[in-house]
């Protein structure tokens, strides 16, 4: 439904040249740009509970406010100088989702989630930067953007409890965008976006786990799956009289003892992956009631169905080596699946939308449909009529 243009680049030279490197501007970066929904349609998305929104607004002496949904006014707003930001709106809405899909040239795993916001004249969060990678695509409307480098002087500052922004920052890039334009921004750069008049943007944002999400998603591994590992031992202990102190053979020792967690990849690969393909935000998941047979998944993928898969599902998968099993992650959901499975495994992890060949040729197989059967009794895939 979208297609990327990158001007003269390839992807493989927008990678080299500007992923977590530099801010660009992809002028024009989805041609004929068509909003996937409407300002109402994503206003509808925020009076409901299980759906993560928020408002930014300027009041007009200067001072911020923030309030998180559900809405069901703004009018206490005003006219202008207020942004509506909905999180994860790919989990709820299947067309706006589809501007995910032109960058997956980026593994599954990193993708992140489809913000959607809705800024009044003269809207914005304000000066802030962000730890991860995104693309803003720009929608109705018109938005000033101002985008600048990593600066290490910049001083956070919270002009409202809940609302984190930056001091003021040179840009290097001061652009007003158009429908399809697109701005990437790499972690660390400052940007700030300003709606020339009412306008929507959608962006793209990418996962980057910090080192302590890291380490407490694995403690949390380890006591799910009852691993204590190994214990700390020291059989050639000897005697001290600085009773108090903690030697740096003693570190070196718990250190060797907290990598050797990490150093074994079996461990590592279940971990991170249940880890990382759980989704972060609330799944619009339907589970039919009641479940579907095995046989009866076989005969409606033999007939020619068309299968959907549930928006921002998250699936990856890890094989050691080409005759390894495979490890299939299906939001937090771990399947092994033996080598010869590959194919079945990439078609799930690449595809949202699985057309009547590739139904008819599960269906031909006991164990690919006996799978996919598990999968449309959990909600994760759907029968498109």
């Amino acid at each position: 439904m979208y297609q990327l243009h990158l001007g003269q680049l390839t992807v493989a030279e927008f990678m080299a040249q500007y992923w977590q490197k530099k801010p660009v501007l992809l002028k024009g970066g989805f041609a004929d740009f068509a909003d996937p929904l409407t300002p109402d349609e994503l206003a509808g998305l925020a009076t409901e509970e299980d759906i993560e929104s928020r408002v930014v607004a300027k009041t007009a002496d200067g001072q911020w406010q923030l309030e998180t949904g559900p809405f069901e006014d703004y009018s206490a707003f005003g006219e202008q100088g207020w942004t509506l930001l909905v999180q994860a709106v790919d989990h709820w809405h299947p067309e706006a989702a589809q501007l995910i899909e032109p960058f997956r040239f980026i593994p599954n795993w990193r993708i992140d989630d489809l913000m959607v916001s809705y800024s009044t004249p003269g809207g914005g969060v304000g000066p802030h930067l962000d730890q991860y990678d995104v693309f803003i695509i720009q929608g109705m409307g018109k938005r000033h953007w101002r985008v600048g480098m990593p600066d290490a002087s910049l001083q956070q500052i919270c002009p409202h409890p809940r609302l984190l922004q930056i001091t003021p920052f040179l840009d290097c890039i001061d652009v007003i965008t158009e429908p399809g334009d697109i701005l990437y921004i790499p972690p660390g750069c400052p940007h700030d976006g300003i709606s020339v008049d009412a306008s929507l943007s959608y962006s793209v944002g990418f996962r980057a786990p910090a080192q302590k999400d890291l380490l407490t998603g694995l403690a949390d591994f380890l006591i799910e799956q009852d691993q204590s590992g190994a214990r700390y031992t020291d059989p050639h202990r000897q005697p001290v009289s600085d009773i108090g102190r903690i030697s740096d053979a003693d570190l070196d020792q718990v250190q060797q003892l907290l990598l050797g967690l990490v150093n074994n990849r079996s461990l590592l690969a279940s971990y991170f992956g249940q880890y990382i393909s759980h989704a972060k935000h609330e799944l619009d998941a339907s589970e039919p009631d009641p479940h579907y047979a095995a046989d009866e998944i076989i005969e409606y993928l033999a007939e020619g169905s068309v299968l959907g898969r549930l928006g921002g599902l998250r699936i990856c998968y890890h094989q050691s080596h080409i005759d390894a099993d495979i490890q299939l992650f299906i939001n937090g959901l771990t399947i092994t699946l033996p080598a010869e499975a590959l194919p079945f495994v990439q078609l799930l992890s690449e595809q949202v939308q699985l057309n009547e060949d590739a139904c008819q040729w599960i269906a031909a197989d006991a164990n690919k449909a006996g799978l996919m059967t598990e999968l449309i009794n959990l909600g994760y895939w759907y029968f498109i009529e």
